[in-house]
């Protein structure tokens, strides 16, 4: 009977023992369940940061020729408006390979297609800055837009994808925000690098920050499948969605006004502030600090004033570029009237983007890649005007040309949305 009960006393002991052991593991599990989608949601999230700089990285160098464009003019002995025409090639070449190449690529692995793009773009840079004529340039520049048209491609759907559940559109704003501060950071650093050390210093700083950049998105990225690319198959329907196509030509139009002042406001401000070259860093500055202040005012206001919103982007850019030569001798107007255009284009650029996403949902890498490519045509577009504008009336004039481009854009748009119906809410 001793015998016995030493036993029953043994497994009574034993299954306390397993009872405190048991209650223990499962509170070590609890708590590590609980804190398991933090740590989920901190991964989503520095991914998504991640591509942000890689958008912050390919928009400063897809602008940062306007603000060297005097710099790299002397380097080849070429006149400014000469030299400006290497931002209409970079553009047109994005707007012509943009759809073409994200159909081409439209099935591969999406993390191994990033980091192939970032090898191309950072070799594309270290050939600009070792350049020795101006059509080696031309032929790096080239390799960057090639780059270029594919990630902006495809980067919108990837985000949203690697963001967490139901963060889609913070996680679009994000990379909007990695675009301003290309503006706000990216510019300015890039024209006092090229002032102090070069030109091509800047294109060869660029090219190994990219570099980090890739070795990152390898460690950080998973795999990505392809997933609802989109085919040729979807342009007819696309073509079918009038309201869709008049985004698409206010576009063109409005981005056309935009650059046709905005690609040689460096020469412009350099001839005709009394501060000269000096006064355009800050003007940079004041520019792609507004950025920031629109994605700001687009979280607040676009929600429950989204027609408003885009028509008061269009008037911001047209109040700004038809004031400029008025307040280009005073520096505070000047700095005020860059700050207002930045909130203008930077904005229009968030309420057409989600736009076309809301009247695209079944076909958005293909409507996205369309919106580039007209994007950057417009760019391209602007750019060749301006060129014309300064050119044959001279600098003096560019900002009129802008303005009655962006009239035409107003107008259209106005015209559109009273005779189309949005079906899809944006």
């Amino acid at each position: 009977m001793a015998r016995n009960f030493k036993i029953l006393k043994f497994r009574a002991k034993l299954e306390k023992l397993k009872t405190a052991k048991y209650a223990k593991f499962k509170a070590k599990f609890k708590k590590l369940k609980k804190g398991k989608p933090m740590n989920v949601h901190k991964i989503a999230y520095t991914r998504v940061i991640a591509l942000a700089f890689a958008a912050f990285i390919f928009n400063t160098t897809e602008f940062i020729p306007v603000a060297l464009l005097s710099d790299i003019a002397a380097d080849f002995s070429m006149d400014v408006t000469s030299t400006g025409i290497i931002i209409t090639i970079y553009a047109w070449a994005v707007s012509i390979l943009s759809l073409p190449l994200m159909l081409l690529t439209s099935k591969l692995e999406r993390k191994r297609l990033l980091l192939r793009l970032f090898v191309l773009f950072t070799l594309s840079h270290v050939l600009a800055a070792i350049a020795w004529n101006f059509a080696v340039l031309v032929i790096a520049r080239l390799g960057i837009a090639i780059s270029h048209a594919i990630f902006w491609s495809i980067t919108s759907s990837l985000v949203v994808r690697l963001a967490p559940i139901n963060k889609g559109s913070q996680a679009i704003g994000m990379l909007a925000l990695g675009t301003s501060l290309a503006m706000v950071l990216g510019l300015p650093l890039g024209r006092v690098v090229g002032e102090l050390f070069g030109w091509r210093i800047t294109f060869f700083a660029i090219g190994a920050l990219a570099a980090a950049e890739a070795l990152f998105l390898w460690k950080i990225l998973p795999f990505l499948p392809s997933r609802r690319a989109g085919s040729l198959a979807s342009l007819p329907m696309l073509a079918r969605r009038p309201m869709l196509l008049a985004l698409y030509m206010l576009t063109f139009l409005i981005v056309g006004a935009h650059f046709t002042t905005y690609s040689y406001v460096e020469p412009f401000v350099a001839k005709f502030n009394p501060a000269g070259d000096h006064f355009v860093t800050y003007v940079l500055l004041a520019f792609g600090a507004s950025g920031i202040a629109a994605s700001m005012l687009f979280s607040k206001l676009y929600r429950h004033f989204p027609n408003a919103f885009l028509i008061c982007s269009i008037l911001f850019i047209l109040a700004s570029v038809l004031t400029l030569k008025a307040f280009v001798t005073n520096d505070a107007a000047l700095l005020l009237a860059a700050f207002v255009w930045g909130i203008g284009i930077f904005g229009f650029g968030l309420c057409l983007q989600i736009r076309v996403l809301a009247l695209a949902p079944d076909a958005t890498d293909v409507a996205i890649s369309i919106y580039s490519a007209i994007y950057n045509v417009g760019i391209g577009g602007g750019a060749l005007l301006g060129h014309q504008i300064a050119t044959r009336f001279g600098l003096w004039h560019i900002g009129e040309a802008g303005a009655i481009l962006g009239a035409l854009g107003l107008v259209s748009y106005l015209y559109a949305s009273t005779k189309f119906a949005e079906k899809n809410s944006a």
